[in-house]
């Protein structure tokens, strides 16, 4: 590799119905070399909105799972490095020049994880689990995918080093309470489904008590308390999600018995 060539940056996001976010998202990122959108045949004005961004390339993808669409986004990316961001995540101005400087680093690593600053609509939420969030976003294409064993809360493998960037991803994942539940309930089915596909077995009694413990280790020992009222909306949420997991596979497991 030449190391005084300027390295290239794809940026590629997945959507479905993001009409809310994905006009700030794509005004945040013009600073990529390429920006691919990969959206899963959105109902709302999401493609419209794409589509008045002349630099955005749109791509239509049934979705299956996240790790599935992803991959179908990476192969698409024409350059060394790949953004992964999502339509409710912003990156503030020292991310975007940590970023560029990262990736035109000679001695850069393989891959990049990146904390995420958790925001209840517009407020920061400080605990409740999320305080340690971090998620890799940033990485050479050559060296990196996504494993395709798990269909929600993707796995990068990398090859090769890994480091963490300094600045956070602004996270803008609750908007409001119904939308965040159907988030989760979301990937509750589809964890189900994966965990189903590893030969795992539906439990009652974890459908018990796995949302209670998630619950509770969120709310006390991860500090959700301390957030107040919004600490106990996502500790529950997240538990539901737990919740709507083993139910879901305890159906599939009695349905082919």
């Amino acid at each position: 590799m030449n190391t005084l060539e300027k390295q290239k940056l794809s940026v590629l996001i997945i959507t479905f119905n993001e009409e809310l976010h994905i006009k700030s998202l794509l005004e945040d990122i013009n600073f990529a070399d390429e920006i691919i959108v990969v959206d899963s045949f959105s109902t709302d004005k999401t493609v419209d909105i794409i589509e008045s961004f002349k630099n955005v390339r749109l791509i239509q993808n049934h979705f299956i799972n996240y790790t599935l669409q992803r991959n179908f986004a990476l192969d698409q990316a024409k350059n060394p490095w790949i953004l992964f961001i999502d339509a409710d995540e912003r990156l503030t101005p020292d991310l975007k020049t940590e970023i560029l400087s990262t990736i035109n680093d000679e001695n850069a690593a393989s891959a990049y994880l990146i904390y995420r600053t958790f925001m209840f609509r517009n407020i920061k939420l400080h605990f409740s689990g999320w305080q340690t969030d971090k998620i890799f976003r940033l990485f050479k294409k050559e060296n990196c995918s996504y494993t395709e064993d798990r269909m929600v809360h993707e796995k990068l493998t990398v090859n090769g080093p890994v480091a963490i960037l300094k600045n956070k991803i602004i996270h803008f994942s609750y908007t409001n309470y119904e939308d965040y539940k159907m988030k989760m309930y979301k990937y509750g089915i589809l964890k189900a489904n994966e965990k189903h596909n590893k030969k795992h077995s539906g439990s009652r009694f974890l459908m018990v008590f796995h949302p209670i413990y998630t619950f509770l280790y969120q709310f006390l020992i991860r500090l959700g308390f301390l957030d107040g009222v919004k600490g106990v909306t996502i500790c529950y949420l997240n538990a539901y999600s737990i919740f709507i997991r083993h139910k879901e596979l305890c159906r599939i497991t009695s349905s082919r018995i």
